[in-house]
């Protein structure tokens, strides 16, 4: 008696699931809001001069120079 051998792909589509909700609708159950524009945000620049923004640079290129 020989035995049957069922092969599976692994290209093969999962199966459709009775559960799968769309992104749009759980975007409105959420509630979630579109940010705004970016310039409409509200920030505050971290560095107080050129000079500061380039010593950061300067410190971040060395750091990943180090490791």
């Amino acid at each position: 008696m020989a035995e049957e051998v069922i092969a599976m792909s692994t290209t093969s589509r999962p199966e459709h699931r009775d559960d799968h909700v769309p992104t749009e609708e759980l975007i409105r159950r959420q509630g979630v809001k579109p940010l705004p524009p970016l310039d409409d945000l509200p920030w505050e620049d971290p560095f107080s001069s050129d000079e500061e923004y380039a010593e950061f640079l300067a410190d971040l290129h060395e750091s990943r120079r180090r490791s």
